[in-house]
């Protein structure tokens, strides 16, 4: 992905999770899971490149997230090269701070 600025940023590029677990919560529980050791690693920025569009899209297409468990989780959209593709962020603060 092209930089949005020059800050610096820890990714979250997809998530796999199995056909018998979706719809279960998992990829939202993975999604803060990574945040929080993105948080204990130092980390100040988080990015992430889910997909958002009004209807639901095919499995495959979902690798990134859904726009929607971004938003749940704080980070907020900094830029949108493709209709359905924003680039989200979530500033992190660290553990005790």
């Amino acid at each position: 992905m092209k930089p949005v600025d020059d800050k610096p940023v820890w990714s979250i590029v997809c998530f796999v999770v199995p056909s018998a677990y979706r719809s279960q919560g998992v990829a939202r529980a993975l999604l803060q899971g990574a945040i929080a050791y993105a948080r204990k690693q130092g980390a100040t920025l988080i990015e992430a490149y889910p997909v958002d569009k009004a209807d639901r899209s095919k499995d495959d297409a979902m690798w990134f997230g859904a726009k929607s468990m971004y938003d749940g989780a704080g980070f907020e959209e900094v830029a949108r090269r493709k209709p359905a593709r924003p680039v989200v962020r979530l500033e992190v603060k660290r553990s005790g701070a």
